[in-house]
């Protein structure tokens, strides 16, 4: 990768700025695309991330960390090089990184999604000369259906469990895919209560402006006479617990992307699968690349080899830039 960034063991650099974009080693500046522990790692000594990372990077890396906040759309120049943030629609605060030095134009998209949830802000195209995607489902396999149609069936599962007198137990991201369904879900079939680390994350977001639905923590206080046909929204970490018991009887389901692929839902000790992810899929992508007008793209996370060969196939110089971290495998971190 040569030209404006660069690839470094650190991770992707900016030699004319002296910064690096979401790198996994210690380093003097970080730029931080959104708080999912692939992409904001400890040790930095300054960060600058968008303004509303701010308390859910607190929560994450330390409240002593030393953080800049840049609103969307606003500017920075540092050595010469203007950066700017430009939404992703991934989570919340998610967002693309645009750098301009010398009318050159490159965009770091970090993680995207090209659908809006209507909690995560709705992700923005943005035109450059060099765009560097990520591809964590980039394959033709990967198609998301309409949000609307996978929350209606969430919330049919979860009314048939509530009229069986179950307990509805949904596993998904901490940060991110928790918020999403509680955003959206019918808060009229019951109760949510929400896992301990959700509700960490969820009190952070909501201090930094979001807004959320009523919910309760499901604290050991609670009586387990009231968790019978409510919702709880949980880390597939929990599953196989002792913290579970209490929740009899109750049917357990997963929200993931890769619930599309066949056998997934086995190896995830879970019932039920519901396809969603808070990355885009394979027409996502290819609607992203098209739209910032890119000569050259770079990919990373995922599928890289597969869909570095089809964006040659479409005429656009591709390659492929490394990560030690490959998709949504920190899935109980985030």
């Amino acid at each position: 990768m040569n030209g404006l960034l660069t690839y470094t063991e650190s991770g992707i650099y900016c030699p004319q700025g002296d910064f690096f974009i979401d790198p996994w080693r210690p380093v003097d500046r970080a730029i931080i695309t959104h708080a999912h522990a692939d992409h904001a790692r400890p040790g930095h000594k300054h960060y600058l991330t968008q303004t509303l990372n701010r308390e859910i990077l607190k929560l994450r890396l330390g409240n002593d960390i030393r953080l800049q906040l840049l609103d969307h759309g606003a500017s920075q120049t540092i050595n010469g090089v203007k950066l700017s943030f430009h939404p992703a629609g991934h989570i919340w605060g998610s967002c693309q990184v645009r750098l301009e030095y010398k009318g050159e134009v490159w965009v770091v998209s970090g993680d995207y999604k090209v659908e809006s949830d209507g909690f995560s802000g709705e992700f923005e195209p943005v035109r450059c000369h060099t765009f560097i995607t990520e591809t964590t489902f980039g394959l033709p396999v990967f198609k998301w259906r309409p949000q609307e149609e996978v929350i209606n069936q969430i919330n049919d599962w979860w009314r048939r469990n509530a009229t069986a007198g179950k307990t509805s137990i949904l596993c998904a991201y901490a940060l991110g895919k928790a918020q999403r369904i509680l955003y959206n879900i019918d808060h009229h079939i019951g109760k949510v209560f929400v896992q301990g680390a959700v509700a960490n994350v969820n009190e952070a977001l909501e201090r930094d402006g979001a807004q959320l639905p009523a919910y309760a923590y499901a604290c050991p206080d609670i009586d387990k006479r009231e968790y019978p046909g409510s919702l709880i929204i949980t880390p597939s970490s929990s599953v196989g617990t002792s913290w579970m018991r209490k929740f009899q009887p109750y049917e357990v389901a997963t929200v993931s992307g890769w619930m599309q692929i066949r056998g997934i839902k086995r190896r995830r000790n879970s019932g039920h699968g519901f396809v969603m992810s808070d990355h885009a899929d394979w027409d996502g992508l290819n609607w992203a690349v098209a739209q910032t007008g890119a000569e050259k793209v770079y990919v990373t996370h995922g599928y890289t080899d597969v869909f570095k060969k089809w964006l040659e196939q479409q005429g656009l110089e591709a390659g492929i830039v490394e990560t030690k971290f490959d998709g949504e495998v920190l899935e109980n971190q985030q």
